[in-house]
This record gives structure tokens, C-alpha cells and sequence, in this order.
């Protein structure tokens, strides 16, 4: 099949024997929590529950430490309290973590001073200092990313199940972020729901010694499917369920450059069983569209194929809208998520950077299209970080763009900081709660 954004490795011969090793290595995720995840996004497809898929744009070598997992996994739990009580419903928490090391770029080659050297792709391929040793795509970092990976997995699961995650903690923190809000009058009263039911469950009986769902959470990873010599390294047929896995994440999604129906990422996804998704921008055709669900999805299998969209704030009226109501019409079963991000991507002072006001308007945006053509909203797609990094303007805190040199951490794109996170997550939970009425007469209705 034609492939795209995969590097020209020099050496074949080291690249074959890295994907023979990564292949003896153990799985990193597990068929039995990829089908669960499945069944989350099933529920999310059928309005009885809400995605959350968040982390950052690109993880680092250099970045991997306790405090950097730890801080984006405690920003992620708080947001999905919030959500939760906003909607009512769970809340699917993926994070785009344990895995996110290759990025699609524009250009094959990045030209400097008269020098051309191959373009960064993510530290699985490439370094980002621009000399030609570290530009060049060493087959050795695969497994590099793959001991990374399976350290962070470790601490993400014992985060989730160790007492991290405990409700009553994860409301602490929300409480604290509430008092330092500029918006803390906006916010409060939600904080003082979810105070209340607290109270009421632990009046009930139910505490973290003797509840389990309150001590505990389920929390999954994800990364774009881009170099699929690793992919296909980490792959795997499950002894108890019969059918093949991609290992190398829980959720594996195809992107905007390398989602052609004849084209190798397609045809690869195509046939693992996971859950999968694709993200979907403003050059996407309805009829594009249809046939790339057919290849990825023939079975309309619930909870299989999310679609992410990413159009920009300015178009997701325009290009959204016909998308939806072409899925609908044919009766295709699918999660639709919102990427608020890749669509609002500006340059300021220097800086490449996003609007907190554009985001949300997207997310509006996206929640009237969606709630417009009878289809469910499923949940959001964002690149943030548990740091407080300024990266992004606007939010409570009113950032601009003299602030971005501030705490300019990327390397890769603007991420929402741990506050603008956290307050979108309010902000989306009072659009869910102006909508629960509506949706919940359609379903009775239905």
C-alpha cells in the first residue's frame, strides 16, 4: 500500500532488526482493556457516556519524569469530575500518553541558514536539535519508546487504582482550583454539587474502603498511528479472544495527512481490532467520508471507529454539518469527538499559539452542529498539560500574547495549560447541562 509520513531509514538492515526485537518484546496494552474501552465509547456513541481524550501534542525523551505524568493524569481526573457531573453520565478518561512520539509534518526536509537537513518527526525517529546526526532517523529509538512507554503505563495504572485517583482527593483539588478562579463565582456552585453528593454517598455507606468506584478509575492511552514499522512490531493475536491487537496503545487513531482509503495507515487499522478513530478536517468529503467508515468499520460495530473532528472555529458550521448529517442518513454507528485544537493554531509575538475564545467557540460550534443534524455529542479531543506553562492565550487568567515567553515549554504545538484545561472542562460541563433535557426527551422519545 502507498505510505506516507513514515522516514527513509538509512540503514534497512538495523531497521529490520529493531522491529524483530520491539516484536519478542511483551505487549504493552491487553485485548481484554481494549474491548472495555470499547464498550465505553459504545456507551458514548448512544449518549450514556462522555469522551475525554487529552495529553500532549508530542511526548519527549527528555520530558519523561514522575511529576510531568503524574500532574497531566491529576489534570485529566479533575476534568472529568467536573464533566461527569455536568453531563450526568461517565466519562471515558484517554489520555494521549505512554505512546504520542511521531508527528506528521509538512514538509519531508527543514531548511536553515542555506542548510536542509530531514524535518524532526517525534523522538521515535528523530532528535529535534537541527545537525545532521540527531536528524537522522536511528531505528534505535523505537525501542527507547517502547521502554518509555511501558514505564509510564506502570505508573498510570498504579495511579488509577493506588488511591491517586480517589474521588473525595480529586474534589479536593477542584475545590482548590475554584478558590484561585478569577471565574470562582461562575464555578462554584457546580463545586458545591459535587460536595453534596458526596456527602449524601458517604451518608449512604459508600466511602473509598468499601466502594471501589470511588477509590478507583479506568483510565486508557492512545497516539496517532504514524510509524507503522513499530506498529506492526507491537502487534499481536490474543490467545482469548481470537483476533489480532495492536498492543502498542488501547486507541490508535489515523490523521488528517494519512487517512487515504488505499493508503497503508488505513489498510493497517483496518484490520486490528482495537478501537479506533480518525480525525476528520475541513478537506474531508461526505461521500470521502462514507467509504473510509465502510473499510474501517464494515460491521458497524458500536464503539469501533470515533471521528475527530478538527475544522477551526470559522468553519466547523460550514464543513461539519453535511459530514454529519452524510453518517447519519447512512445509519453508521460512530463516536464524534471535537479537536478544538489543530483547526486555531495562529502565530503571535513569534510564537505558534492558540486562543482560549477560538477553542471554545469551536466546542460550541460543535455541540450546535452535532445537537442540529440528531446526532450525538461525544466528547473532546485536546493537547494539554498538567504544567501552567503559556502556550495558549486567553482563559480566566487572561493571557496575551506578551505573556507566551513566559513559560513557552513545547516543542512541538500549544498546549492548554493545567488552569485553561480545567476551566474548559466547567465550561463544556454548563453546555452538557443545558443540553441533558433535550437529549434525555429525544431518548425517551426514541
Amino acid at each position: 500500500m502507498p505510505i506516507r509520513q513514515v522516514p527513509e531509514y538509512p540503514d534497512q538492515a538495523a531497521l529490520a532488526a529493531m522491529e524483530g526485537k520491539v516484536a519478542r518484546f511483551p505487549p504493552l496494552v491487553f485485548a481484554g482493556e481494549c474491548e472495555r474501552l470499547k464498550a465505553g465509547l459504545a456507551d458514548a456513541a448512544a449518549g450514556r457516556a462522555f469522551v475525554l481524550q487529552g495529553g500532549d501534542c508530542a511526548e519527549s525523551f527528555a520530558d519523561f519524569n514522575t511529576n510531568a505524568i503524574r500532574d497531566t493524569f491529576k489534570v485529566l481526573l479533575q476534568m472529568a469530575v467536573v464533566l461527569t457531573f455536568g453531563a450526568g453520565t461517565p466519562v471515558v478518561k484517554l489520555g494521549r500518553m505512554a505512546g504520542q512520539f511521531a508527528k506528521p509534518r509538512s514538509s519531508d526536509s527543514e531548511t536553515v541558514d542555506g542548510v536542509t537537513l530531514p524535518s524532526y518527526r517525534g523522538d521515535i525517529i528523530n532528535g529535534a536539535a537541527f545537525t545532521p546526526e540527531a536528524r537522522n532517523p536511528d531505528p534505535q529509538r523505537m525501542e527507547f519508546a517502547y521502554l518509555q512507554s511501558a514505564s509510564t503505563l506502570n505508573l498510570l495504572r498504579a495511579f488509577a487504582t493506588g488511591g491517586f485517583a480517589d474521588l473525595h482527593q480529586v474534589h479536593r483539588w477542584n475545590l482548590e482550583f475554584v478558590n484561585r478562579s478569577p471565574l470562582a463565582d461562575q464555578y462554584e456552585g457546580l463545586a458545591r454539587r459535587i460536595d453534596e453528593t458526596l456527602g449524601f454517598m458517604a451518608a449512604c455507606g459508600m466511602n473509598s474502603d468499601n466502594a471501589p468506584q470511588i477509590r478507583e478509575t479506568a483510565f486508557y492511552t492512545s497516539h496517532e498511528s504514524l510509524l507503522l514499522p513499530y506498529e506492526e512490531a507491537l502487534t499481536r493475536e490474543s490467545s482469548t479472544h481470537h483476533r489480532t491487537y495492536a498492543c502498542s496503545a488501547h486507541f490508535l487513531w489515523i490523521g488528517d495527512r494519512t487517512r487515504q482509503a488505499d493508503g497503508a495507515h488505513v489498510e493497517f487499522l483496518r484490520g486490528v481490532a482495537n478501537p479506533i478513530g480518525m480525525k476528520v478536517g475541513p478537506s474531508m468529503e461526505a461521500a470521502d467520508l462514507l467509504r473510509l467508515i465502510e473499510i474501517l468499520n464494515p460491521a458497524n460495530e458500536p464503539g469501533r471507529l470515533t471521528l475527530i473532528s478538527r475544522m477551526g472555529a470559522a468553519k466547523v458550521a460550514e464543513k461539519l454539518a453535511p459530514l454529519v448529517r452524510a453518517v447519519e442518513g447512512a445509519g453508521r454507528k460512530v463516536v464524534w469527538l471535537c479537536d478544538p485544537m489543530h483547526g486555531n493554531t495562529t502565530t503571535q509575538a513569534g510564537y505558534k499559539t492558540r486562543d482560549f475564545t477560538a477553542i471554545m467557540d469551536e466546542v460550541r460550534g460543535f455541540f450546535d452542529v452535532l445537537r442540529g443534524e440528531g446526532a450525538t455529542p461525544g466528547g473532546v479531543h485536546v493537547e494539554m498539560t498538567g504544567r501552567n506553562v503559556t502556550e495558549c492565550t486567553g482563559g480566566a487568567h487572561g493571557l496575551t500574547a506578551a505573556d507566551l515567553g513566559e513559560n513557552y515549554a513545547t516543542f512541538c504545538d500549544p498546549r492548554l495549560n493545567a488552569e485553561q484545561s480545567l476551566e474548559l472542562a466547567f465550561l463544556i460541563a454548563e453546555e452538557l447541562k443545558a443540553q441533558r433535557p433535550v437529549h434525555a426527551l429525544a431518548r425517551a422519545a426514541q
